[in-house]
């Protein structure tokens, strides 16, 4: 099948190879442009555009799709379909009906539970039992589609976003190659109407732990927020960010640190949570007890205080 590729981050780079490994014809690779960065501050293609080069297609990175020329220069693509997985523009009308059997999107949600932006963080925060990837046929709504293919996974009670998104970005690319061979015979779900929520993308404002707050509403915030952008408290003086955890038996003051030998267990406003890896501001991330190694922390100690 002919196919044209948009995506632009880690997460759609397993899709791409995935469909180059089943042997469809990649006609041209859609992402976003080259954007500063790195100590010089100069321009870094996306992993989607290095890694297409390395597979030697040919990559496009418009600032827009909504002018007619970028239009003109996707349908003059032919393609048979289009695959878009975190691609990060909104595709207007046209780019939609251009290809033959029109757009397919890899969402990792099970929607209609979070449309939108940031579905693998927010399924963590909020504390979903399990999550997974659609297949969905691309409409002008917001993630608002018929559903070809869906497959749930479960949520490990440890599992922080940077491992839901490497499991979820592996099924998604298993799943298209299917969708892909199976589209024939596929039809299409409407969703339904209840059970929509909205994704969200992440603002770093909600990335201060309080301690005050239930042991769950902690632990969640901790894995979902890992490892970007972190959850964070100040110590002594210093933003430590905390980078996975789980709950944990004890009580005490609101971050009281309730044990810090081999283990770092924190008391919140109900329970308590063991925190596993932690990085210092200009460090490189620390299982805890490497951490506590060289970071004295006493009994009695208030993180975030």
């Amino acid at each position: 099948m002919r196919v044209i590729f948009m995506g632009t981050p880690e997460f759609s780079v397993p899709v791409l190879e995935a469909l180059v490994a089943a042997g469809h014809d990649i006609a041209c690779v859609y992402c976003q442009p080259p954007r500063p960065a790195g100590r010089g501050k100069k321009d870094r293609p996306t992993p989607v555009h290095a890694r297409a080069a390395e597979l030697g297609l040919e990559v496009r990175h418009p600032i827009s799709l909504k002018g007619k020329a970028e239009q003109a220069e996707f349908a003059a693509l032919q393609a048979d379909m289009a695959v878009v997985v975190a691609y990060g523009l909104i595709l207007p009308q046209p780019v939609l009906d251009a290809p033959k059997h029109g757009c397919l999107n890899i969402h990792a949600s099970l929607l209609p539970r979070w449309r939108g932006a940031a579905p693998i963080h927010r399924a963590i925060l909020s504390g979903d039992a399990e999550t997974g990837i659609c297949i969905m046929q691309m409409e002008a709504g917001l993630d608002t589609g018929p559903v070809l293919l869906r497959e749930a996974t479960p949520i490990g009670a440890e599992e922080v976003t940077s491992e839901l998104h490497d499991r979820l970005s592996v099924m998604g690319a298993r799943m298209i190659v299917e969708a892909l061979d199976r589209l024939p015979k596929l039809v299409p779900e409407a969703q339904p109407e209840e059970g929509v929520t909205y994704a969200s993308k992440i603002d770093k404002a909600e990335a201060r732990v309080d301690f005050t707050q239930p042991a769950e509403g902690v632990d969640r915030q901790i894995r979902g927020l890992s490892p970007f952008p972190g959850a964070w408290v100040d110590h002594d003086g210093q933003r430590l960010k905390l980078l996975a955890s789980r709950l944990a038996e004890g009580h005490g003051a609101p971050g009281e640190v309730l044990r810090a030998d081999d283990r770092l267990v924190v008391a919140c406003g109900a329970g308590a949570v063991e925190l596993l890896k932690l990085q210092r501001a200009g460090k490189g991330a620390q299982a805890a007890d490497v951490f506590l190694r060289g970071n004295a922390l006493a009994t009695g100690t208030i993180l975030g205080g």
